[in-house]
């Protein structure tokens, strides 16, 4: 007979689905370390899809584990505290399109995919931080990753791989920043909303499932690409990422256009 804590244990047992992603990043992290890969891209592009792909769950596992200390102890039973990918509620906006927008176009989409039972948790501080703590693991993320060039410890890094975490980070930081927005239907937003009048949110409410739309429409503008991009790189600069490292990055990601010849003798 299942007992109420074998459920328990099982419910945040972490996920094969999820170990064998972080086995993947290990590997081609290391493939791209020791330049064993024979295309030195193809590694970098696995293992940056790879950690995205980690990242993309630890920014749900995040939003997950606040609401359950929250008061919303349905999550266990719908299988967020696994890590697993599959058992978000929009796996498709959540990893699928966030891998394709990387590939596109180098930048982190927010994601948005654990349901949460608002009405089970009491206070308006909580709300905000079940939806601050997403964009603050990416934040945490970008750090890592950008750790070795702000302590100014790359000597003995390899050249590729200080490349692919320069893309990673780049990938990091637009993800926090594009989360952050006060937009609907972003995290930005959940972080305030606690905070408006009863009859702001009614009003704002039918415009939430097209706030990530908007988003982008506005990012295809150029000036406000340009000025976007900008911030990221000004924000990068000050960790220790310059854009030659970023531009190259995301030249050895997409290996299938041919690495341009400047990345290739850096």
């Amino acid at each position: 007979m299942t007992t109420a804590a074998s459920r328990r244990s099982s419910d945040r047992r972490i996920s094969p689905v999820f170990v064998g992603i972080v086995a993947v990043m290990a590997v081609t992290g290391w493939a791209t370390w020791t330049g064993f890969a024979e295309q030195p891209g193809v590694a970098v592009f696995l293992f940056v899809t790879a950690a995205w792909i980690v990242s993309l769950c630890l920014h749900e596992y995040a939003h997950a584990r606040t609401a359950l200390h929250s008061g919303d102890i349905s999550i266990g039973a719908k299988g967020y505290l696994t890590l697993n990918p599959l058992k978000y509620t929009h796996a498709l906006l959540s990893i699928v399109l966030p891998v394709i927008f990387v590939i596109m176009g180098g930048i982190g989409l927010p994601g948005g995919a654990v349901f949460i039972e608002r009405n089970r948790i009491q206070g308006r501080w909580k709300h905000s931080l079940i939806s601050a703590a997403g964009p603050l693991t990416n934040v945490l993320f970008a750090v890592v990753c950008t750790a070795p060039f702000w302590l100014h410890a790359l000597d003995g890094v390899p050249r590729d791989f200080q490349f692919a975490l320069a893309f990673l980070a780049l990938l990091q930081v637009t993800a926090a920043l594009l989360n952050f927005l006060p937009v609907p239907g972003l995290d930005g937003y959940g972080v305030i909303e606690p905070w408006l009048s009863y009859n702001v949110k009614r009003q704002v409410e039918p415009f939430a499932p097209f706030g990530l739309l908007f988003v982008f429409a506005v990012l295809w503008i150029p000036s406000v690409n340009t000025a976007f991009f900008d911030v990221i790189h000004s924000l990068l600069n000050s960790l220790g990422i310059n854009e030659i490292q970023t531009y190259c990055g995301q030249e050895f990601y997409r290996f299938w256009q041919g690495t341009n010849e400047f990345c290739s003798v850096s």
